[in-house]
Formats: C-alpha cells, sequence, structure tokens
C-alpha cells in the first residue's frame, strides 16, 4: 500500500485530501495539532488513518514524526508528501504589527521547509528505501501570483511558496523527485468561517475600515461561491499519480476572471481595487 503525508488535515483542504486519498487506496499519515483531532479523525477515516501530532513550526516534533513514517514504512518509499498546513493573517500593513507577519511566515513558509526536510529523504533520496520515487505537493493559492489588499502575509507567504516549490523541484531532479504546486483560489472551508470571526473594531479610526469592511463581505461571498474542498483534494491525488503532472494547477471557481486579471497591466487592475475599495486619494 502507498503511503502519502498530509500535513494540516483537522478540516479544509488537509482533511479532504486525506478523504480522496483513502478513497483511492492509499494509506494517509496526516498532521493534526489536538488529540482530540487525532481520535475524531482515526474514528472517522479508519485504519488506514495514521494521525501525526506536531505543529509545522516545532521542527523537534516533526522531526519525531519523520522517524515514525520511516518505521512504518518498512523499509519502502514514501509515494507523496503534502504541505497542506498554513494559515491566514489580513489587515493593512501600516498597521499589522511585525509579529503577525512573522507568524504567517513561520507557518506557511517556513512550515513547509521544515516537513520537507523530515519527510523528503523517505521520498526516495534515502537509498537504503526501495520502491517508486514519491512527489512534493506544495499547496499555494491564486494569492501566489496576485496580491491583494489587505493580505499582504498571506500573499507574501504564498509569493514564497511558489519561488521556493521551483527552487525545490530543480534541486531534486538530482534525486528523481517531483514537486507540484497546486493552487486554489476560493474553496468552501472553515477559513471563510473564520473570516466572519475577524474583529474589525481595532480599526474603526483607521482610513482604512470602510475598505476593510467591503473586503470582509466580499470574503463572505467567496466562501459561499467557493469549490468543494473534494476537488482540490482530486487534483492533489492527480498531481501525485499522473504519469507526466504539470508543475502548477491553479484550480478556481471562476478561471476567467483571473485570466483577465492576470492579462491586464498592473496599473490597471491596481486602479479598479482602489475604485471599488474606495482608495482612491480624495
Amino acid at each position: 500500500m502507498r503511503s502519502v503525508v498530509v500535513t494540516g488535515v483537522s478540516t479544509g483542504i488537509g482533511w479532504a485530501t486525506a478523504k480522496v486519498l483513502l478513497g483511492r487506496g492509499f494509506r494517509v499519515f496526516g498532521s493534526v495539532r489536538k488529540q482530540t483531532d487525532a481520535d475524531r479523525l482515526k474514528a472517522e477515516f479508519g485504519a488506514n488513518f495514521v494521525p501525526l501530532m506536531f505543529d509545522v513550526t516545532d521542527e523537534p516534533a516533526v522531526l519525531a514524526a519523520g522517524r515514525q513514517v520511516l518505521e512504518a514504512l518498512g523499509g519502502e518509499t514514501l509515494a507523496g508528501l503534502v504541505n497542506n498546513a498554513g494559515i491566514a493573517v489580513a489587515g493593512p500593513l501600516l498597521e499589522l504589527s511585525a509579529d503577525e507577519f512573522r507568524r504567517q511566515m513561520d507557518i506557511n513558509v517556513i512550515g513547509p521547509v521544515i516537513a520537507t526536510q523530515a519527510f523528503g529523504p523517505l521520498l526516495g533520496s534515502d537509498p537504503s528505501l526501495k520502491g517508486p520515487k514519491g512527489r512534493i505537493v506544495m499547496i499555494s493559492s491564486v494569492a501566489g501570483k496576485n496580491g491583494n489588499p489587505f493580505s499582504a502575509p498571506y500573499c507574501a507567504s504564498k509569493h514564497a511558496v511558489e519561488g521556493l516549490s521551483e527552487s525545490l523541484r530543480r534541486e531534486l531532479i538530482l534525486y528523481g523527485i517531483d514537486v507540484i504546486i497546486v493552487a486554489p483560489g476560493a474553496v468552501k472551508t472553515p477559513i471563510w468561517d473564520k473570516a466572519e470571526q475577524i474583529d474589525l473594531s481595532v480599526y474603526k479610526n483607521s482610513p482604512y475600515f470602510p475598505a476593510l469592511n467591503k473586503v470582509l463581505a466580499f470574503m463572505r461571498k467567496l466562501g459561499e461561491a467557493g469549490l468543494p474542498a473534494e476537488r482540490i483534494g482530486e487534483v492533489v491525488v492527480e498531481a501525485l499519480t499522473t504519469a507526466k503532472p504539470r508543475v502548477r494547477y491553479q484550480v478556481t471557481p471562476d478561471p476567467t476572471r483571473h485570466m483577465m486579471q492576470a492579462m491586464l497591466p498592473k496599473r490597471a487592475v491596481d486602479r479598479i481595487y482602489a475604485k471599488r475599495l474606495g482608495l482612491l486619494p480624495q
């Protein structure tokens, strides 16, 4: 039985990816931070799901999980590593704390680095393991190619993931290990529920306050119209199993809008954002 490690499986894309992989006959090692989530998912997913207890920023815990998976593989290679765990920090950059920005980068960028160093050798760079070479799937975002107002930390982290993935893919040619980016647009996940819980009152005296309310309302609409998370899981499975995967899969409910935005001059897009959000100078 082929095995895949997926980080951040308690909810959302990670949960859906684990579900789809298990349905295709894989054994899934999925990371969670709470024992209650480990117990819940074990009961829900069954014998072929193995919870791993770690926070992606906790290097000793991730390395320990790597040793746990190595032992469970019994000398075989790992079929895949899906770097999914992440958060979204939002707010106007001039008014965000450096600590919040740092937390965003620690989880979304340093986390995948730690996980890749812990599980990467199991994909086939360790010559003691036998079997086909595995693949790494990096969960990026459409924000990895665009910068949205009030999402600078998140967008910066996903731009970093895109560059990290490109460099890593070229390094791992030596071992025959591929690196594929999956970049979702809006997806129906609990991240949108969290958006509704954002307390904007801390910005009530900010000149950005009216625009922030418009962005929050737009985020709610995105969540309602988003793709089911299982759709992203299916794309991850394709990236892990197809004979000739693309280097990047962008999966959105509105591909035409993203294509038009990519084609327009950047200054024109700037003006569109500013006009819609009321950010044009008076």
